[in-house]
């Protein structure tokens, strides 16, 4: 979809999209084709813009109007939604990312590889490099929508995803990333089993936290959107803190001896944040058993990587880079 619609200039924005789908729920006997649209909003100016050459195109794509015979017509999802421009707003953000959950080119966009998580926002956020030239249209019209914002530290060159659709976003399109996030068929298959298990603990580990702040805070599953911010859950130490400051990476194990692997990226994540990193090792065979509690190791970067006496270390891989060639 993204593909077909990035020769347009412009998408609209929540002003033109109300003016055009109230007159259409005004007039619900009256016949309009695409050049009775043309015509309405010949030689206007909307939110400072006078070309309007893909707002039909990404209103059909995303089915809030439907063609039929060459008249276009409101969706009967969307006719309820137009007592107010926010009310729209929100409705078309919800038909946007229904018609997207599938699309390539958006999850080209929205992957790991660009989103991360704003501890202070409490929310994800996107890097600017995501879009590219290619969807600078796709981006405006995420922003006129205020589905993304723009970050308030301006040097982090990101947008902030509107909070206010977190449950959309969880709803429609988090599936979809999390179907893709492991990589190409072959990897996906050899690691289905790991990702389950390391799926299931954080699921415990989501619980577990929620249960020892007293069910007062709600707590983010990180992994379930990113898989390289080095933590999996972003947690707190009491129920009375404001922001998140205990990110734990989730390990699980099996069997009556703890061990874990872990990446160059979590070890270095851990290092920076030192007392704020925990380590929560999960024994799958105990951990269904009721009151059982999770090995808990706060900051791991000085209590096992340094630590020789209790905790063996193996290097697993070398990287081998070629650095001079005779």
């Amino acid at each position: 979809m993204l593909e077909e619609l990035r020769r347009y200039r412009n998408f609209g924005t929540p002003n033109y999209f109300f003016e055009l789908l109230s007159t259409l729920k005004g007039k619900p006997n009256a016949t309009y084709t695409r050049n009775d649209i043309d015509k309405l909003f010949f030689n206007r100016v909307i939110d400072g813009r006078s070309i309007f050459d893909g707002c039909l195109e990404i209103a059909i794509k995303t089915e809030i109007l439907v063609v039929e015979n060459d008249f276009l017509t409101l969706s009967n999802g969307v006719v309820d939604s137009l007592n107010s421009i926010s009310q729209m707003r929100d409705k078309f953000v919800e038909y946007l990312f229904k018609a997207l959950k599938d699309d390539d080119e958006f999850h080209k966009i929205f992957c790991s590889d660009y989103l991360s998580h704003d501890t202070m926002y409490k929310s994800l956020h996107i890097n600017n490099r995501a879009f590219s030239l290619k969807y600078s249209n796709f981006k405006q019209l995420l922003i006129d929508f205020e589905a993304i914002k723009t970050h308030p530290t301006i040097e982090l060159n990101s947008f902030i995803i509107n909070n206010r659709y977190k449950k959309l976003f969880d709803k429609t399109v988090l599936p979809e990333i999390k179907k893709r996030k492991i990589g190409i068929e072959d990897f996906r298959k050899a690691m289905e089993q790991q990702q389950i298990y390391g799926e299931e603990a954080e699921k415990f580990v989501l619980n577990f936290e929620f249960a020892r702040l007293n069910e007062k805070k709600e707590i983010d599953w990180v992994a379930e959107y990113i898989v390289n911010e080095g933590f999996d859950i972003a947690s707190y130490n009491h129920e009375f803190d404001e922001l998140p400051n205990r990110f734990i990476e989730v390990k699980s194990y099996d069997g009556t001896t703890p061990y874990f692997f872990w990446s160059r990226n979590e070890y270095s994540v851990a290092k920076l944040k030192k007392n704020d990193y925990w380590l929560y090792l999960v024994n799958r065979s105990a951990m269904n058993e009721a009151e059982y509690i999770p090995i808990m190791i706060q900051n791991p970067y000085e209590e096992i990587l340094k630590n020789d006496e209790n905790w063996d270390k193996q290097i697993e891989k070398y990287k081998v880079e070629l650095i001079c060639q005779s």
